[in-house]
């Protein structure tokens, strides 16, 4: 029975954006142990604030604050908190309206156990440590018994203001590749590349995907392809990714395998990356025990004419 191939993957971006003048004053007053809602122009307060009136959608700029305390109105457990929660122990998750909010805000509740969480029950902020501008600023809500707290009525005026946040996006997932797939990754690993050639066009596609993605129909002629290949576009790397133990500037290409219709991807070394160029003839470069090409390198061969790539860039 083939080896059923599995790998886990991250795909992570860290946005940066910047803030308008209500979530700024927002941001900046968690930094500083303040909780500020905005009034709509119905006279609602909302936590956490908005820049539109979510009813008339006009612009609203009028901030409140409102009191660190305040009331679940519903909940779930969490059994098995996730890397980058608030709490790494089991804890609830609560919408938690502040006093003098009509809305709730979403965060962490740290209890005991879920027969310690009601809808109901009186909570208040515990702060973090350390404070920065962003929503973690609050370190999680615990159970309170008083009543609500009393608020200085602060503007939402802050000296240094919080003016951009960075929100870390990640997605953790397990990939299992299709049949075509991984006949592909199978052979890669004897140091062969194969592409599938579609019945009906009969072009030949590197990597497989089981299917023409012109034609819509099932492939499964197996064609080997390659080594060598053609650079048919390509750019320069400037910014070094996390990770990535590869020194810029360097060079990543499009690469049209001889035998292939589709152009894959590629790293370029073995040349300085500013006498990289279209039509250069290159092959791959494996490293001991790798399952794919380290990188391709030139092959000292005449560039490519353009007319035998043109319909791959």
């Amino acid at each position: 029975m083939p080896e059923v191939l599995t790998a886990p993957l991250v795909v992570e971006f860290p946005f940066t954006r910047s803030l308008g003048p209500v979530q700024s004053a927002f941001l900046t007053g968690l930094r500083e142990s303040v909780l500020l809602g905005v009034k709509t122009g119905d006279g609602r307060v909302v936590v956490p604030p908005v820049e539109y009136d979510p009813v008339t959608a006009e612009e609203i700029r009028d901030l409140v604050e409102v009191a660190p305390t305040g009331t679940v109105t519903t909940w779930a457990w969490n059994h098995a908190p996730r890397r980058g929660q608030p709490l790494s122990t089991p804890f609830a998750w609560v919408l938690v309206r502040l006093d003098g909010a009509d809305t709730a805000l979403l965060h962490a509740l740290d209890a005991p156990g879920p027969d310690a969480v009601h809808t109901g029950m009186r909570v208040r902020v515990r702060w973090a440590d350390e404070r920065a501008g962003t929503i973690t600023d609050i370190a999680c809500f615990e159970p309170y018994d008083g009543d609500a707290a009393q608020v200085a009525g602060h503007t939402g005026e802050f000296d240094n203001p919080v003016t951009g946040i960075v929100a870390p996006a990640r997605l953790d997932y397990t990939y299992t590749p299709g049949r075509a797939q991984s006949a592909y990754l199978h052979a890669l690993s004897d140091q062969r590349m194969v592409g599938e050639r579609c019945p009906s066009c009969h072009k030949v596609y590197v990597p497989p995907r089981g299917a023409c993605p012109t034609c819509g129909v099932a492939t499964s002629e197996q064609v080997e392809v390659g080594p060598r290949g053609t650079v048919t576009t390509f750019c320069i790397v400037n910014i070094k990714a996390k990770n990535l133990d590869i020194e810029v500037p360097y060079v990543y290409a499009h690469i049209a395998l001889d035998g292939a219709d589709l152009a894959l991807h590629g790293r370029i070394g073995g040349i300085p990356y500013d006498q990289v160029r279209m039509g250069l003839r290159v092959e791959p470069v494996w490293t001991e025990g790798a399952r794919h090409p380290d990188h391709y390198r030139p092959t000292g061969e005449p560039d490519a004419d353009y007319e035998t790539y043109k319909e791959l860039l």
